[in-house]
């Protein structure tokens, strides 16, 4: 019989391999840990000199950026040829200007942690040479995005991304519900990526030229239906790497990819593209304001809609995927109302604080096995370095003081409450959009301790064993993950806890109080449902919704009924017409030229007496014929 003991087992890292093929390929094996050894320090150091530059660029501009939220200083560029098209010429420029200097020092950090964190999490892991490559080259688009001063140049960066983002979340292909989630990021992405970029020509065509700064320059000269024109295209681009409603169902998939994956697309890269392209060109938008009350009532939807989707998943990395997708809501309501600062801003804090939530997941499901809250339970005890940090990330996301969240997320409500009382929005919108973002707070709260609580407190689940070998001891690894692991964790702590603090926030008590009473709302009915039975699920709390939030209220089934199966029944009737008519009459005439050709042969077939009897039958055919006829 199989032995009960409690605490979790530790899998390898590579789900695909066990050890027993392990140990009959020694060799094999050590060839590929010297491979991935080479694989890490070429990963490893490049990403760490990137950072170093980039907190020299930022040193200045950069922090200027955070204290007194100028973002239209004159950029630092420099051009590096010219590419002639016939039409608008392309220059080859990089900039770094205030965004673009502290933009870069989080994307290079993440980096640098995850490629770190990625040697001890996938350390046996035969792809893994590749795998640290594409991270390395899904950076470099990254940063190409951020310095950019030339429109198409930036969009050279903006669809590497893509490529990256569908490599690296189909990492292990063999499973196949993770290829097919790649194939659905890359082509939910694609499909916002066509608005964007017609969005650039409009803009581009506009005003003569697609460099960055002359395109924001000529703004004021363009007509307000060319601006609203080149801004919602923009935002279909937008939606689709910013995972925002409608193009957000990819994100939540996206977590069939390696868990350092999903903190990199997570914080620093993919999905903080779309919310810095609006920062960089926002006073074009500034100047479209239909296009803002869009982007607010998508920002509200997208927010609340997420936080409840992130309530109700058992999954422990889908509930923070629905949370970025609600965070990064956030940020696009900042924009809407009218604060670019405190948007960007969120962004940093969320950068930190999502890639430490991301990373301690990691270790969670590295030590337990299992995605799924279910089979955790009693953490606290075995990985307490991991609770630690994480309690920090939980805090920072919910936007508990001191943490980092608490400082920007009431620098976004607070942009939020004063479009209630201008003229950036509508009033349907600003209003909308402020009561989905305080209604949000609450439900934040309540996902972010629910997925704390369960992970870490209550009992341990007990674990069923095979039974070992004749003279071999049960062995329950209870020890705390790797230390490459780790020391990105506890170093991403800090800025969680503590990057409040560096931009000088200008708290409003009333914002700050309301915000801080309502998540604590969340989280302590959520308390009291777990305490009254820590056995159960928490989100039992949401009666009804539960299902409907569980599913993300079936936007997958409505796109998959509306535009999926259609799409493949008219693939399959092409299919059907391409077989049986084109195909059909191709090989009708085949058949027709056959059968001709088989009569034709009887006249040539050296049978004496037939060609007679064809003699004979026409002298009686003409003697016939002469009778008849005359």
């Amino acid at each position: 019989m199989p032995a009960a003991v409690p605490g979790p087992t530790k899998p390898t890292s590579r789900p695909h391999q066990t050890v027993k093929e392990i140990k009959a390929h020694p060799t094999a094996e050590a060839a590929n840990q010297r491979a991935n050894t080479r694989a890490a320090w070429l990963a490893i150091l490049p990403t760490a000199a990137a950072a170093l530059v980039t907190i020299w660029l930022a040193w200045g501009p950069g922090f200027a950026f955070l204290s007194d939220g100028t973002s239209t200083s004159p950029p630092t560029g420099q051009t590096y040829g010219t590419i002639v098209t016939g039409g608008i010429p392309i220059s080859l420029t990089l900039q770094a200007d205030n965004l673009s200097s502290i933009l870069g020092v989080l994307v290079t950090l993440v980096a640098l942690a995850v490629q770190i964190y990625s040697v001890g999490y996938l350390k046996d892991d035969p792809r893994y040479p590749s795998y640290s490559a594409f991270i390395s080259l899904f950076t470099s688009a990254m940063l190409l995005v951020v310095y950019a001063g030339d429109l198409l140049v930036l969009y050279v960066g903006w669809e590497i991304m893509g490529l990256c983002s569908y490599l690296l979340i189909g990492h292990w292909w063999e499973d196949r519900a993770n290829s097919r989630a790649a194939i659905k990021a890359f082509l939910v992405t694609r499909l916002g990526d066509v608005g964007f970029l017609f969005g650039i020509f409009v803009l581009g065509t506009a005003a003569g030229s697609f460099r960055i700064s002359e395109v924001l320059a000529k703004v004021p000269e363009m007509s307000t239906a060319t601006l609203v024109t080149a801004t919602m295209l923009l935002l279909a681009g937008v939606a689709g790497k910013s995972a925002q409603v409608p193009l957000h169902t990819w994100l939540p998939d996206a977590m069939a990819g390696p868990t350092p994956i999903s903190a990199l697309i997570h914080a620093a890269t993919m999905v903080a593209a779309g919310i810095f392209i609006v920062a960089r060109l926002f006073p074009a938008f500034q100047h479209a304001p239909p296009t803002l009350d869009v982007l607010a009532v998508v920002a509200a939807l997208g927010m609340l809609g997420a936080a409840l989707a992130a309530l109700a998943q058992d999954d422990l990395k889908r509930v923070l995927a629905y949370s970025t997708v609600s965070q990064l809501a956030y940020m696009a309501g900042g924009l809407a109302a009218n604060s670019d600062t405190a948007a960007i801003f969120h962004l940093l804090t969320h950068g930190a604080f999502k890639a430490l939530l991301f990373l301690c997941a990691g270790a969670v499901i590295h030590h337990v096995g299992s995605n799924l809250m279910t089979q955790m339970g009693g953490l606290r005890r075995e990985l307490p370095v991991t609770f630690v940090t994480m309690t920090i990330g939980f805090a920072a996301l919910m936007g508990i003081p001191p943490a980092s969240g608490f400082f920007s997320k009431d620098g976004v409500l607070l942009a939020m409450d004063d479009a209630l009382s201008s003229s950036v929005l509508t009033d349907a919108a600003a209003f909308l959009l402020y009561g989905c973002a305080l209604a949000t707070v609450a439900v934040t709260g309540a996902y972010a301790a629910r997925a704390w609580l369960r992970t870490f407190f209550g009992e341990t689940r007990a674990v069923a064993l095979p039974e070992p070998e004749p003279g071999t001891a049960h062995v329950v690894d209870v020890r705390e993950a790797p230390r490459t692991m780790l020391v990105p964790i506890v170093l991403l702590a800090v800025p969680a806890l503590l990057l409040g603090f560096a931009g000088e926030p200008h708290l409003d008590l009333g914002v700050a109080a309301i915000s801080v009473v309502l998540a604590l709302l969340g989280a302590g009915v959520v308390y009291a449902f777990w305490r009254s039975d820590p056995i159960a699920d928490p989100a039992r709390l949401l009666g009804p919704l539960r299902g409907p939030c569980e599913r993300a209220f079936y936007v997958d089934g409505l796109y998959a009924a509306l535009f999926v199966r259609p799409v493949l029944a008219l693939a399959r009737l092409v299919v059907r017409t391409d077989d049986v008519v084109v195909d059909g009459a191709v090989r009708g005439s085949g058949r027709s030229a056959r059968g001709l050709s088989g009569v034709l042969r009887l006249a040539q077939n050296g049978n004496v007496q037939l060609y007679v009897s064809g003699v004979l039958a026409g002298v009686l055919l003409i003697a016939v014929g002469a009778v008849v006829f005359t």
